[in-house]
């Protein structure tokens, strides 16, 4: 069994495409401890913005890919400093993504998540949703998640 628990595919034998989620994950919460991530984004804990180009006019450039990649190893950090390195990106059960555009950003943000995650058999469960707005207009993508690890 996977370190997120047991997958649970409705359609096991059908070809997964471009995404990679199970449909569901199965946990003995008896045995785990529960992490509950908070919506993280691309910004570093000295204040500057992954994935960010500011240009000389003022706006920015947003790399949704640089992004994605940044908020998954964040997310990473704060699991195995939560679990005291007992747990890690591959324990997360479940993922909520919030992405401001599903037409332009959508694949990009799917290309780092399936860097991650290789096949949807060890992938969490995951809804990705389309955003009018993040909190700071030069986040693209933000992701919450929960992980289980044992006790």
């Amino acid at each position: 069994m996977s370190p997120n628990g047991q997958s649970f595919l409705l359609d096991p034998e059908k070809r997964a495409g471009p995404t990679r989620y199970s449909h569901a994950r199965v946990v003995q919460p008896s045995t785990h401890h529960t992490i509950y991530v908070s919506g993280i984004a691309a910004v570093a804990p000295d204040g500057t913005y992954e994935g960010v180009t500011e240009n000389t006019d003022g706006t920015f450039t947003i790399d949704v890919k640089q992004q994605t990649a940044a908020v998954l190893c964040r997310i990473e950090s704060i699991i195995q400093g939560a679990s005291n390195g007992k747990a890690n990106i591959y324990n997360v059960v479940d993922a909520t993504v919030y992405i401001l555009d599903m037409n332009t950003q959508y694949a990009d943000m799917n290309e780092e998540w399936n860097k991650i995650w290789s096949d949807r058999a060890s992938a969490p469960s995951r809804a990705t949703i389309g955003v009018r707005e993040l909190p700071d207009p030069r986040f693209a993508v933000e992701i919450k998640v929960t992980a289980i690890f044992e006790a």
